[in-house]
């Protein structure tokens, strides 16, 4: 017996945190386990919005084209991907994450519509 309380009413045999089953009975693999504990460290980084703020710029580019550039929000602390998904779906346009830069970039100028949607999720919001 190498629980403290093994052999009591207290006794409660350790569970897999993936499947719910007791460990004797887990069949969950290696990497399966590894990969939820990598999902579970990512969630750990992530930070609420009301922590964050989010810069907004217009920027002209060559061809007379505009882009909305939001900056601020760290790819460690954010689902960069998700954000724009739902940016993309208010704004009806399309747009990219540049992650080594932090930063998202959407076609046209939506400043306005970006701010209010930002507001709404929660971020704090300056330009």
């Amino acid at each position: 017996m190498t629980r403290l309380f093994a052999g009591t009413q207290f006794d409660i045999p350790p569970t897999c945190d993936l499947c719910g089953k007791v460990e004797a009975h887990c069949q969950c693999s290696a990497a399966q386990k590894a990969e939820h504990e990598r999902k579970l460290a990512v969630e750990r980084q992530r930070l609420p919005p009301e922590q964050q703020t989010a810069k907004i710029q217009r920027q002209k580019r060559k061809g007379g084209r505009v882009a909305t550039v939001i900056e601020g929000l760290t790819a460690a602390a954010n689902d960069l991907p998700q954000l724009l998904k739902q940016l993309q779906a208010v704004c009806g346009s399309g747009g990219t994450v540049k992650a080594k830069q932090d930063l998202i970039e959407l076609q046209g100028d939506h400043l306005d519509t970006v701010r209010r949607q930002l507001k709404q999720i929660g971020y704090r919001v300056k330009g």
